[in-house]
């Protein structure tokens, strides 16, 4: 390699190591993911919707449909949708919400917005005649969103809402899944698709005296406004003379932070591992960009954005975002660099483009946040991709604000909750209020992802099948479990923009279900040989970042540092675009290679 002074030394790098790796160490929780509780016991009530519901019972359905779409979110709606294109318009989608949204139903806290360009980001714009109203739409917006989709692809004629499926059971002699809930429904239908979704389910620390708080707590997925007063878009009035503390620094914080901090008396903001903020740079939309567009151009944008941030050349980058400024900074210093000649080189070089990067992101917190030692706790000690990056113009000039501390408990989180105190290194902190800023299930064990019993052939559960290990063809199908779809990001590909995937995903499914349709086939399963070929293929071809896991800070992407939760089979294509290829060549080829229709 060339030598390039505007990266770090070999030795300095050695130095940088050291630094990453105590600050990894002193996190280490023996208790791993057993630290947590998503919604039981103590915390059950954290799960509960706050949501105004109708709480009249409906009756129990007993009924037949073509499609079950399990999940509301954008990967059952855009299911829903690719069925409607195509004519098939007899299906229901079931969900536990009480309406549409999926991560966009829950997630109604103050300051949520998309952090992927909302032009791409929201799907069927082009297709529905609706422009977002800035870069990055608010979490509202996108709700709305998500019910014109509903409304314009006939997802509410058959909806079945506040209601979860618990089991899935594999009919053999009618070829027909019967369709279980916990509101007593017994449902037939020839296909279903699972979309159960990853963002819904909070997690919440397993602090010791929860039970005895005598002030208010719940999680952002579930804002109480009725405590805080306000609204996602209004001052919260009831926290003026409140002191709250928020659990957690991570995407969902950064964004809810600086709305509490503006409105609490006063905000304790409890930290583990601080987040990497970047800039935003959220504008209106353009009105002159607005006109100018032209037929396909949001396929055109998605498409340009997932080339740059996977570091394919493009002619011009349509996005000129922050994601696609850190792939745009790693080809220039390759390029003066010099491509590496091994894959070692190749990893050395990229480990000090991202110590680069990570100083970046380091020296904007001493150039924003005034008190030293308050800027010390709030730099990201770890490489960029340990956690998923996070972009906000406001979070760090939050804690120059007189009533806003810092509670840095590195890595360790609180230790005790007492009547009206939170208790962290053995200091106590009254608070009125504690609101839990600690995300979702993001890794669950097989029975928490499917969130219900599926039962195939031969009375085989699809949990035992994948007990060691995910086995699909296309991440989509599974042999012995006819009829049946999951999206998701197993066995498919890792996209920044996760509606991208869902939505090729979406239409791979829609396209299958029309051709056994118009076939007259009543089921459709998967040949083992094209399933043992794929599983080859994602065991060859998984994404590099489950490398990286083993050597980062704990977090959701390595499952709180306990790094045999992925198995190897668990992974995605690293290449975004050829899974993308894969699919849409498939289906133009035409013959479904790989499936047995009957």
């Amino acid at each position: 390699m060339k030598k390039n002074d505007d990266l770090i030394s070999d030795e300095e790098l050695s130095g940088i190591r050291k630094k990453y790796q105590s600050e990894r160490t002193k996190r280490l929780r023996s208790d791993g993911m057993s630290q947590f509780n998503f919604g039981t016991g103590d915390f059950s009530r954290f799960i509960d919707d706050p949501n105004q519901v109708d709480k009249n019972p409906r009756q129990a359905l007993n009924d037949e449909v073509e499609v079950v779409i399990i999940g509301g979110g954008f990967g059952g709606l855009l299911t829903a949708a690719n069925l409607y294109k195509l004519g098939i318009k007899d299906f229901r989608i079931i969900e536990q919400a009480n309406d549409v949204g999926g991560t966009w139903y829950w997630n109604r806290f103050p300051g949520a917005q998309c952090d992927i360009e909302s032009y791409i980001y929201m799907p069927l714009l082009e297709e529905l005649g609706y422009i977002p109203s800035e870069k990055y739409a608010s979490g509202h917006e996108i709700l709305n969103h998500c019910q014109r989709i509903a409304k314009a692809y006939g997802v509410y004629k058959k909806g079945c809402f506040g209601t979860s499926v618990t089991e899935l059971l594999w009919k053999e002699d009618i070829k027909k899944w019967a369709v279980k809930t916990d509101k007593n429904d017994s449902i037939l239908c020839r296909y279903v698709c699972s979309s159960s979704g990853i963002l819904n389910r909070p997690k919440l620390p397993n602090i010791s005296g929860i039970k005895n708080f005598s002030g208010h707590a719940f999680h952002t997925s579930r804002w109480d406004y009725q405590y805080t007063g306000g609204s996602s878009a209004e001052p919260m009035e009831n926290l003026k003379d409140k002191n709250v503390a928020i659990v957690g620094t991570g995407a969902t914080a950064i964004q809810c932070i600086p709305k509490v901090a503006k409105d609490a008396k006063h905000l304790y903001v409890v930290q583990r591992t601080p987040s990497s903020i970047d800039v935003r740079n959220n504008c209106p939309t353009e009105e002159n960009w607005k006109n100018s567009l032209q037929k396909g151009w949001q396929q055109e944008r998605i498409e340009n954005f997932n080339e740059a941030v996977s570091g394919r050349n493009i002619d011009k980058n349509l996005v000129q975002d922050a994601w696609t400024s850190v792939v745009e900074m790693t080809i220039e210093e390759i390029q003066k660099s010099g491509l590496p000649e091994s894959e070692e080189d190749l990893d050395l070089l990229s480990e000090k483009i991202d110590y680069k990067k990570m100083s970046q992101i380091r020296d904007r917190v001493d150039k924003t946040v005034k008190k030293k030692k308050v800027a010390e706790a709030l730099k990201p000690w770890y490489r960029q991709w340990c956690k998923r990056p996070c972009f906000h113009d406001e979070y760090l000039q939050t804690f120059n604000k007189e009533n806003v501390t810092l509670i840095d408990t590195e890595g360790k989180g609180i230790e005790q909750i007492e009547m009206n105190d939170i208790v962290v290194n053995g200091k106590r902190y009254p608070v009125d209020c504690i609101i839990f800023a600690t995300g979702f299930d993001f890794f669950p064990d097989i029975n928490r992802r499917l969130q219900c019993k599926i039962i195939g052939q031969e009375n085989n559960e699809i949990s035992e099948k994948w007990k060691d290990g995910v086995s699909t063809l296309f991440g989509i199908h599974s042999q012995g479990f006819p009829n049946c779809f999951i999206l998701g990001n197993k066995q498919s590909t890792a996209t920044i923009n996760f509606t991208h995937t869902l939505h090729e995903q979406a239409k791979h499914i829609a396209y299958v279900i029309h051709h056994s349709k118009s076939n007259n086939f009543e089921s459709v399963n998967v040949e083992s040989k094209a399933e043992e070929e794929w599983v080859k293929k994602i065991l060859e071809q998984s994404s590099p970042l489950q490398a990286l896991f083993p050597e980062c800070t704990p977090g959701f992407y390595n499952n709180e540092g306990q790094n045999d939760f992925l198995t190897p089979q668990d992974g995605s294509i690293a290449n975004t675009s050829e899974y993308f290829a894969i699919l849409r060549s498939w289906r133009k080829e035409g013959s479904c290679r790989g499936l047995i229709f009957s």
